[in-house]
């Protein structure tokens, strides 16, 4: 991600309302992301034709190997980056699998 100089930067912050306002537009930011890539689980809910295979190990190694070397460019710590990418992941299996019934059951 490059750097746009219209968008404020931590180091301009001079008070921790500074701080906190951006923190808190970040996290909105977050959010909408995160419900996008859900939007995508759930897809994938619906292309997937068998449950064993809404858990994929390899593609878990695989997503974490990414994030990782993402995290290594942009300097996100490796011990925050992966906890929670890995913690998104299993929480997004669990998703999947609810969908997924949902959408068999809906077929029978």
């Amino acid at each position: 991600m490059t750097s746009n100089p219209a968008r404020p930067t931590a180091k301009n912050c001079q008070t921790m309302a500074d701080v906190r306002r951006e923190i808190d537009r970040l996290d909105r930011e977050l959010v909408l992301l995160m419900a996008e890539r859900l939007r995508y689980i759930e897809e994938a809910a619906k292309v997937k034709q068998d449950r064993n295979r809404v858990r994929d190990e390899d593609r878990i190694e695989d997503v974490v190997t990414k994030v990782l070397a993402e995290s290594d460019k942009v300097g996100l710590a490796r011990e925050v980056a992966e906890p929670v990418w890995r913690l998104l992941i299993e929480r997004s299996i669990a998703h999947e699998y609810v969908r997924f019934d949902a959408e068999k059951s809906a077929a029978e």
